[in-house]
C-alpha cells in the first residue's frame, strides 16, 4: 500500500494529537471459548498465554488470551452474565454469531486519548479506569466505533504481567510449531453500510488523527459480482491500520451486501496477519485443518508477465494458491482463509 505521509516515526509520534504504541488486541465475543481457544492454538499456531475465569475468581465469564508474535487475541464467553457487560457478549454472539466486539489500541496515556477522542465526537462507553494487581496498573477506557464494535485504549505503560489484572499465566493449549507463524497483526477491516464508508473514514481523522493512506473504488477492485469501495485509515506510525469497505452497486450482491447480512450489520469482517515466511505459515496451518479460498491455476499462468520477480518460486506460489500483488513500493504475498465461522 502506498504510504502517503512523509513523517518518520518518530517526528510523527512527536506532532501526533493521539499517539498510539499499537494494537493492544482483539477480543471475540465467542459462544465457547475454550473451544475456540483449542481452534486457534492447534489451527493458527497461537500460544495461550492468559486465562481468566470460574476459577480464576471470574463469576460471568472465561478469556482466553492467545497470541502469536506480537498479534494477541482474546476470546472471551459468557458463563452466567450479571453485568451490563456480561449481557452485552451473550447479546452480542445471539445476534451476530461468534465476532470481533474490540478492537484493542495501546495508547502511552489512555485517559489523554479518551479525552481527545470524546472531545472530536466519539461517543464514550467507558470513562478511564484503573486495573492493579501484583504486576503493577493498567489504566483503560472505551469509546464506540462501527456497528456494536469498540476501542478500547489501554495504557499498560506500568504493568508487567500476562495480560490485564484479573487474568493469571496459562500454559499453551497444544505444542506450538517449530517456527511461529504470525509476527503482528496488520490490520482489521470494518465493513459499514453503503453511503457510510467516508462517515467513518472522518471518524477516525476527526477522533483519533488517523490519517487515510490509501482508497480503492469501483473499477479497482470490482468484478461484475463483487463490487466494493475502501479507504484505510492508519495512525502517523502506520501500526495501527484500518480498512473501511462498503458495498458498491453491482449486478449481484457483493461479499459485503452478504456479510452485512449475515452478521448483522456493521462489523470487523477480517484481520490481516503479517509473517515473515508465508509458505511455512501456510503449510503449517493447512496440516492444522485450516481451509484456504482457492485460485484458479490460469492466474499463475501468467503471474511472473506483471508481477516481476519474487522470492517465492511461481510453483510454490501456484501450490499453495499464495497470491501476489505488486506496486511502485514493491510487493507483498497473501492469501485468505475461509470465513471460519459459520456465517459467511
Amino acid at each position: 500500500m502506498t504510504q502517503t505521509t512523509h513523517h518518520t516515526p518518530s517526528t510523527a509520534r512527536e506532532a501526533d494529537p493521539f499517539p498510539v504504541k499499537g494494537m493492544d488486541a482483539v477480543v471475540f465475543a465467542v459462544g465457547n471459548a475454550k473451544q475456540a481457544a483449542h481452534y486457534y492454538s492447534s489451527a493458527f499456531g497461537m500460544q495461550l498465554v492468559a486465562y481468566s475465569g470460574p476459577e480464576t475468581g471470574s463469576r460471568e465469564t472465561a478469556s482466553y488470551v492467545l497470541t502469536n508474535g506480537s498479534a494477541r487475541f482474546v476470546l472471551t464467553s459468557v458463563v452466567k452474565p450479571a453485568t451490563d457487560w456480561g449481557r452485552f457478549l451473550d447479546e452480542h454472539v445471539a445476534a451476530h454469531g461468534d465476532g470481533v466486539v474490540d478492537l484493542a489500541i495501546e495508547v502511552p496515556d489512555a485517559r489523554a486519548a479518551f479525552a481527545y477522542a470524546v472531545e472530536h465526537g466519539a461517543r464514550p462507553v467507558t470513562e478511564p479506569y484503573e486495573l492493579k494487581d501484583e504486576h503493577g496498573t493498567v489504566v483503560l477506557a472505551a469509546i464506540a466505533t462501527y456497528g456494536k464494535t469498540r476501542h478500547t485504549l489501554v495504557d499498560r505503560s506500568g504493568y508487567d504481567g500476562p495480560y490485564l489484572p484479573g487474568y493469571v499465566a496459562a500454559d499453551p493449549i497444544v505444542a506450538p510449531p517449530a517456527r511461529r507463524t504470525f509476527q503482528a497483526i496488520d490490520h482489521c477491516v470494518g465493513n459499514v453500510e453503503l453511503g457510510r464508508m467516508n462517515e467513518w473514514v472522518e471518524f477516525y481523522n476527526k477522533v483519533m488523527g488517523f490519517t487515510n493512506m490509501k482508497e480503492f473504488v469501483g473499477d479497482d477492485i470490482a468484478t461484475e459480482y463483487s463490487a466494493l469501495m475502501s479507504k484505510v485509515v492508519a495512525d502517523g506510525t502506520l501500526k495501527v491500520k484500518f480498512p473501511i469497505n462498503e458495498p458498491a452497486v453491482a449486478k449481484k450482491k457483493s461479499q459485503i451486501d452478504e456479510y452485512l447480512e449475515f452478521y448483522g450489520g456493521a462489523g470487523v469482517q477480517h484481520i490481516a496477519l503479517n509473517t515473515n515466511d508465508i509458505v511455512e505459515t501456510v503449510r503449517t496451518m493447512k496440516a492444522g485443518g485450516v481451509q484456504f479460498l482457492d485460485t484458479p491455476d490460469s492466474y499463475y499462468d501468467t503471474l511472473g508477465e506483471w508481477a516481476g520477480e519474487t522470492r517465492v518460486p511461481v510453483e510454490t506460489l501456484r501450490e499453495l494458491k499464495i497470491l501476489v500483488d505488486r506496486d511502485e513500493d514493491g510487493y507483498l504475498l497473501q492469501i485468505f482463509t475461509k470465513p471460519v465461522q459459520d456465517r459467511p
